[in-house]
């Protein structure tokens, strides 16, 4: 109660005198660190939306393709091929500007639409560089002239400095295999379990399935990966995960330890304390994006960083049939 009686920032009572009203400082101090914490979060979220969501650029290069428009602009050279002289006529017909204004304002919008364009086709070739996969296939320590050029195209397209969700936007699809191929593969994978009787058999509902059904469920995986970057992850997650029935901690690959071979003090309260402590700390980290995606081929192939999206505060409610994300 004592504790209780503290947080509170203010109080007043009815006296014969009047209203008595006693203020807390501390309770109001606490009220103010915890509003300022809040906003600061907010606004490093707001930050890093905005660095990821312009990468492979960043914001400094927006007011370097501007200054350099407006430069050329200065020595009476058109880089937009008339595109900056529509704008104008488009903003003289407002009335409200000055041609000095309506010239710098162009300007900006034209090196705005320039910056964003180069943005995009950025992204866009990196992600048709990333769909090539020869290099998995690539012998280790000898890599072949192509492949390397490869590599160098791939560096040069993914900037400077990224974030834990930078390449996101960046990765290609998951591309649809063959209905031919995941056949051959499935028939591969179950011929040391069956009997040459079992076999024949399942052979030949593999090749009814691949000329009769395969085609149409074909066609629905397509038209959803062109939907979803990633047509497999949220059936995966719905019937592996939500729909399983068993315990995830023993079924699933989440895990968590403190030190291995070291043991700094055999408190058991003090070694929860400390792994506690270094979780919140990777917490942090990871609000603020400070955690480097992971890269491949000497920090050149980025890998998906989805999993990292709901690694706190997110549970699964059991249910009868399925369990619920919250």
């Amino acid at each position: 109660m004592a504790e209780a009686h503290q947080a509170v920032a203010f109080q007043f009572t009815v006296t014969p005198d009047g209203i008595d009203l006693r203020m807390s400082h501390e309770a109001l101090r606490q009220i103010y660190l915890s509003g300022l914490y809040s906003w600061k979060k907010k606004f490093i979220r707001f930050k890093n939306g905005i660095i990821t969501g312009v990468y492979p650029a960043s914001p400094s290069s927006w007011l370097i393709v501007v200054v350099g428009v407006m430069s050329t602009m200065y020595a009476k050279i058109d880089p937009s091929l008339g595109l900056i002289a529509k704008i104008n006529r488009t903003l003289d017909t407002t009335g409200y500007m000055s041609n000095q204004t309506q010239n710098i304002v162009s300007g900006i919008l034209f090196g705005t639409g320039l910056w964003v364009t180069l943005i995009f086709s950025m992204r866009y070739s990196l992600k048709m560089l990333l769909s090539y996969h020869g290099w998995m296939f690539a012998e280790h320590g000898k890599l072949s002239t192509g492949t390397k050029i490869w590599m160098a195209l791939v560096k040069l397209f993914s900037g400077c400095k990224p974030m834990l969700y930078s390449f996101q936007t960046s990765l290609p699809r998951l591309p649809v295999p063959a209905v031919k191929n995941t056949v051959n593969r499935y028939l591969e994978s179950v011929r040391p379990l069956m009997n040459n009787e079992e076999f024949k058999r399942m052979e030949g509902l593999g090749k009814d399935f691949a000329v009769n059904l395969g085609p149409k469920l074909q066609w629905y995986l397509k038209l959803k990966s062109w939907w979803a970057t990633n047509y497999v992850s949220d059936w995966w997650e719905e019937y592996i995960y939500l729909r399983g029935r068993g315990p995830i901690m023993v079924n699933s690959n989440y895990f968590a330890m403190d030190f291995l071979y070291f043991t700094p003090t055999v408190v058991q309260a003090a070694r929860a304390g400390n792994a506690i402590h270094a979780i919140l700390l990777y917490r942090r980290k990871l609000d603020r994006q400070q955690i480097q995606p992971i890269l491949l081929m000497g920090s050149t192939v980025p890998l998906c960083s989805a999993q990292w999206e709901r690694m706190f505060n997110t549970s699964r409610i059991p249910g009868n049939e399925t369990g619920k994300k919250n």
